[in-house]
């Protein structure tokens, strides 16, 4: 399966007249690896600039190409940030062309903050949908999660908010499908990170 996500990263390049960097081959390989192997939780954490958010939302649209049923939802510390990630995924749908099959003639649920491709009838949540950390997502179903920057200044500054944020991030469980993946794309703010594990 990583040969398919590698050449829809190096197709995605060619039409911007760019070659792939390694280390965004790397990026790829780990997203894949979280995305397929158990516990399917995963921590992204990269140097500033270093196109991190670009091949996950690479990485997404490709998850749409090969699984078309597939339920993504883009949580970030704001909704407008979360909604960023989206309309970089629907830009990708857009001009890819492995992905001219999925875009709909009538684009019901084509906007800012969520895109329905075109998949299996019967699917209730739209294709890719963005909240902000604290936004309402009662109700939801995802296969993939993508925690992107939810831990900024504004949401752990203090103890307390940290504690907040915690228990919020420990909800999506109930949201994530029995087979699905959860990644998260950030950087520590704070020496009580929520990035830090028990072995740190």
């Amino acid at each position: 399966m990583n040969n398919e996500f590698y050449e829809f990263l190096d197709a995605w390049n060619n039409i911007l007249g760019l070659s792939t960097p390694a280390h965004h081959k790397k990026i790829m390989d780990f997203l894949v690896s979280v995305w397929t192997t158990q516990p399917r939780r995963g921590l992204l954490m990269a140097f500033r600039h270093s196109g991190k958010s670009t091949v996950v939302g690479i990485f997404a649209a490709c998850v749409l190409h090969l699984r078309p049923e597939s339920r993504i939802l883009i949580l970030s510390a704001e909704s407008s940030l979360a909604a960023r990630m989206v309309s970089h995924i629907k830009h990708i749908l857009e001009n890819h062309p492995m992905c001219t099959d999925l875009i709909p003639n009538v684009k019901k649920e084509w906007a800012q903050g969520r895109i329905t491709v075109n998949r299996p009838i019967g699917i209730r949540e739209p294709s890719v949908i963005c909240q902000g950390i604290h936004g309402n997502v009662t109700g939801l179903r995802a296969d993939l999660i993508i925690c992107d920057d939810v831990e900024v200044p504004n949401t752990s500054n203090t103890a307390q908010k940290r504690e907040m944020l915690r228990e919020r991030l420990r909800e999506l469980d109930f949201i994530l499908s029995p087979t699905g993946a959860m990644i998260y794309i950030g950087t520590p703010h704070t020496m009580d990170t929520i990035y830090r594990t028990k072995d740190d």
